[in-house]
């Protein structure tokens, strides 16, 4: 039966709207117009779910050892609690055999509910800019690579793939960009010039800006610089812990184009689940929010989409719409996936309520009681 819903407020994907009311099938979003009389009252903000490119792990499970169909179903189901109906699971730098594994799996699962593509995270990049990668299994982007990724684009599957511009010839980063694949430039100790070079061949984003990448200084912009500078689409991890509050809101000021910062979680296997886990036969463990390997190195992140669109607008001060433009409509766009910031026709499922506060949120379809 059709019914009608009036929010406090809705997220169209671009802006925050008032005195508009959605209509429901009871499977989902058919129409959005003014406020009708007999609209039944929601509390709270409704926009569509929360999308995230880069996510390591979740429900216990690590993409690295887990590449399988049930370990991604394993992260996804992990993250939708929490808000996230569309994400990438992440493979880190790992062996090529792990990566030929995961194609596998990835290619039975082009219609799994909130999987949006495959984000491969090295192996191809600088072992000075490596942080928690594994040094003995980073390579220069070869045949391997492509053979996989050149599957998975024949069979329609969105791929990025974070790689320096030190560990691949920019021949090779036009040849990926002609496959369709989104090339993240990440894990660099690349010039600002190099940096030029990259996305001139075909480079289209960056990998959580100021983690792991030549910073920015006064007579040397390095990778920090070229990417604020840049019309690249450009992730940032905000969990108060990889990137002060102050500095993310410096860069989401100095870019020279509005919507080309996106939030990542970078979540690992914690979000959850457990709050230890094994990668690259060592430990991580939670300790005061952070996860840190058995030197006490940042090694991944323990937050949310939710969480960190909650500390753009706290700490870090930016505008409400922004920071859902941020989790929502920017990522969307960076992998040519606008519909993910649409609600009109989107199931109800993928659709989310915050409250007034943004603190906390629940899934639309437990408030209006449909499956």
């Amino acid at each position: 039966m059709n019914r009608w819903f009036a929010p406090d407020a809705l997220f169209d994907g671009q802006t925050l709207r008032h005195g508009v009311a959605i209509r429901t099938d009871g499977q989902r979003i058919i129409e959005l117009s003014d406020n009708p009389p007999d609209a039944t009252p929601l509390r709270g903000t409704l926009t569509p779910g929360f999308v995230d490119l880069q996510v390591n792990g979740g429900g216990g499970v690590m993409l690295n050892t887990s590449p399988t169909s049930d370990g991604i179903r394993a992260i996804l189901a992990a993250h939708h609690r929490h808000g996230t109906v569309a994400l990438m699971p992440t493979l880190i730098t790992d062996y090529p055999d792990v990566l030929d594994t995961l194609a596998d799996a990835v290619l039975t699962l082009h219609d799994e509910r909130g999987f949006i593509g495959l984000h491969i995270e090295g192996p191809h990049i600088a072992p000075a800019r490596r942080g928690t990668h594994c040094a003995g299994r980073i390579r220069p982007l070869d045949d391997r690579t492509f053979t996989s990724v050149s599957r998975l684009r024949a069979a329609g599957i969105i791929v990025m793939l974070t790689l320096a511009p030190e560990a691949a010839t920019f021949a090779q980063i036009a040849q990926l960009t002609g496959l369709g694949v989104v090339v993240s430039l990440g894990h660099t100790d690349a010039t600002a010039e190099e940096m030029h070079l990259a996305i001139n061949a075909g480079a289209t984003c960056g990998t959580h800006l100021f983690n792991a990448m030549s910073p920015m200084t006064g007579r040397a912009p390095g990778a920090v610089g070229a990417l604020i500078n840049s019309s690249c689409y450009t992730g940032i991890i905000c969990d108060g812990h990889h990137v002060a509050d102050e500095m993310v809101a410096l860069a989401i000021r100095a870019r020279p184009r509005p919507d080309r910062m996106f939030l990542v979680s970078d979540a690992m296997a914690t979000v959850g689940g457990p709050d230890q886990f094994r990668l690259y036969e060592q430990t991580i463990t939670l300790q005061g929010g952070r996860l840190v390997n058995a030197d006490g190195n940042l090694a991944g992140a323990h937050t949310t989409q939710a969480e960190g669109v909650a500390r753009l607008i706290g700490p870090v001060g930016v505008a409400r719409e922004t920071a859902l433009r941020m989790a929502i409509t920017t990522p969307a766009a960076c992998i040519g996936r606008p519909d993910l910031a649409e609600l009109a026709g989107r199931p109800l499922r993928d659709v989310i309520v915050l409250s007034p506060d943004f603190a906390t949120h629940q899934p639309l379809t437990a408030l209006l009681d449909v499956g």
